[in-house]
């Protein structure tokens, strides 16, 4: 039967769609990308998630057909560069590659941010999780998470831990574990693991928190002891390593997911677009490959999976920075 009805275009699209079964919101992401998309890393180039871009960025650029440009925009840690994104215009060529420090920790440890991690972004797909491992130096003695806890209680205000920084998750993560058990170990903030090693290694600390990467010419050699790792679940790279949950704190889990986000507004159809597009390359062997040589487990979750993992994060970080009683140096 034909429908012989003249009506304005705008109108008859949304009609054809409805009689036919077709999504409108589809037609969001016809032709899309046809122009560079712009991907912001909110810190210098070479840590990891300025890794993770670029590791991503090469599979995107050939699925999507085209370039995708890295751009660092460091400072404030990683305010600016999400500042930049949440004021970009909502079109799917304005990205933001974000982990938990920017989206979760800092609106705990900030009275004001200029960007809402919730309201002006709209969540795309989480590209990999890392995990961070609890060390002993070897002159310690510690062998294992028990001996740690062990000597603490033992020594109550003897034992030090090193971490990235003040708010970092490696502080949080163990402010969280002392708290559950409660150790009394002083922290020593670092700017960087890259600082806090060499301090572990020469028998300044008793213990580290650090990446696998980081660490693993030291676990061949034998100069730290592997006791934990901060995620629920054990590692595929090192299962031999308890989860912080197994040693006796139910339900510990502080993963570090890295994600990609487009600004708060960007048609949906484009961001489902973006997200399968993720999926698909984050899942290459290859990029599996060169993410397993960080440290990274590849995710490819979907927008809402991603958003939910968001909200779940904000509450979970403002209890530990609370815990830790972080503030911003």
């Amino acid at each position: 039967m034909t429908i012989g009805i003249r009506v304005a275009h705008g109108f008859s699209a949304f009609v054809f769609a409805v009689v036919f079964g077709l999504p409108a919101v589809a037609q969001d992401a016809a032709g899309f990308p046809n122009k560079p998309i712009r991907v912001i890393v909110p810190y210098a180039a070479g840590g990891l998630q300025d890794s993770l871009a670029r590791i991503v960025g090469l599979p995107l650029n050939a699925q999507l057909g085209q370039p995708i440009v890295i751009e660092n925009r460091g400072g404030a840690g990683g305010i600016s560069g999400c500042e930049a994104v949440a004021r970009a215009a909502p079109d799917g060529y304005t990205l933001l590659v974000a982990g938990v420090g920017q989206l979760a920790i800092n609106p705990a440890l900030y009275a004001k941010l200029p960007y809402d991690p919730v309201k002006d972004f709209a969540p795309v797909s989480v590209m990999g999780t890392s995990t961070i491992y609890l060390v002993a130096a070897e002159s310690t003695g510690i062998a294992t998470f028990a001996d740690m806890v062990a000597q603490a209680k033992a020594r109550p205000g003897q034992l030090t831990y090193g971490s990235s920084g003040n708010g970092s998750l490696h502080h949080l993560t163990m402010e969280t574990l002392k708290a559950a058990l409660g150790l009394n170990i002083v922290h020593v903030p670092f700017k960087g693991t890259g600082q806090m090693l060499p301090a572990l290694l020469g028998g300044q600390l008793t213990l580290g928190l650090s990446s696998l990467p980081s660490l693993a010419p030291y676990i061949r050699s034998g100069r730290v002891k592997l006791l934990a790792i901060n995620v629920g679940k054990r590692s595929a790279q090192e299962p031999d390593v308890p989860t912080i949950a197994e040693q006796g704190i139910p339900g510990f889990d502080f993963p570090s997911p890295i994600g990609l986000l487009a600004p708060a507004g960007t048609p949906p159809a484009v961001v489902a677009k973006l997200a399968a597009e993720v999926a698909k390359a984050v899942h290459l062997p290859d990029t599996v490959r060169r993410f397993n040589a960080i440290g990274v487990d590849s995710v490819g979750s979907s927008p809402e999976v991603y958003a939910a993992m968001i909200r779940g994060d904000l509450e979970k970080y403002a209890r530990a920075v609370r815990i830790s009683r972080a503030r911003v140096d």
